[in-house]
C-alpha cells in the first residue's frame, strides 16, 4: 500500500510542477482589498493556483487527521475494554464472586467426590496458557 501511495504523490507533484511551470507567464494582480490604492500583489498564475489550492486543501487536512486521531483513540479505548473484560471473565473466581450481606462469601454447594481414574497416563500435564498475554517464550512467529 505504502508504493501506491507515494506513486499517488510523485504523479500529484509532478502535475503540479508542470501546471505552475506552464502558468509562469505574465505575473497578474491580486487585489485583497479594493479601494482607491488597492492592496494585493503581482504574481504568476500558477503560483497564485497553487497558494490558493493550499489555503482551501490544508483546512480540510487538518480536520480529516483530527477526526481519525479521535477515532484511533476510540479504537484503542475499545480493544483495552474488551482485552480487559476477557481477562476478568478467564480469572474468575470459581465461586463466582457473590457475597451475602451477613456471612460474607458464598461458596457453591459441594458435589459428590469423584471418582479417580485407574490408569492416568498424564503425570504432568501442561498449564493452559494466556492467549491475550505477549509471546515470551522469546521466539516470534
Amino acid at each position: 500500500m505504502q508504493i501506491v501511495r507515494t506513486i499517488v504523490w510523485v504523479v500529484l507533484t509532478a502535475f503540479v510542477v508542470m501546471f505552475v511551470l506552464t502558468n509562469f507567464g505574465e505575473p497578474q494582480r491580486v487585489k485583497i482589498w479594493p479601494s482607491e490604492n488597492p492592496i494585493g500583489f503581482d504574481w504568476p498564475v500558477g503560483i497564485i493556483a497553487l497558494v490558493f489550492w493550499l489555503l482551501g486543501a490544508i483546512p480540510a487536512w487538518l480536520y480529516h487527521r483530527g477526526v481519525k486521531w479521535s477515532l484511533d483513540r476510540r479504537i484503542r479505548s475499545l480493544e483495552a475494554s474488551i482485552k480487559s473484560n476477557a481477562l476478568a471473565q478467564r480469572h474468575e473466581p470459581a465461586g463466582g464472586g457473590r457475597l451475602d450481606a451477613a456471612n460474607g462469601p458464598v461458596d457453591k454447594p459441594v458435589d459428590k467426590p469423584v471418582d479417580k481414574p485407574v490408569h492416568n497416563p498424564v503425570q504432568n500435564p501442561a498449564k493452559p496458557v494466556d492467549s491475550l498475554a505477549p509471546d515470551q517464550g522469546g521466539t516470534s512467529a
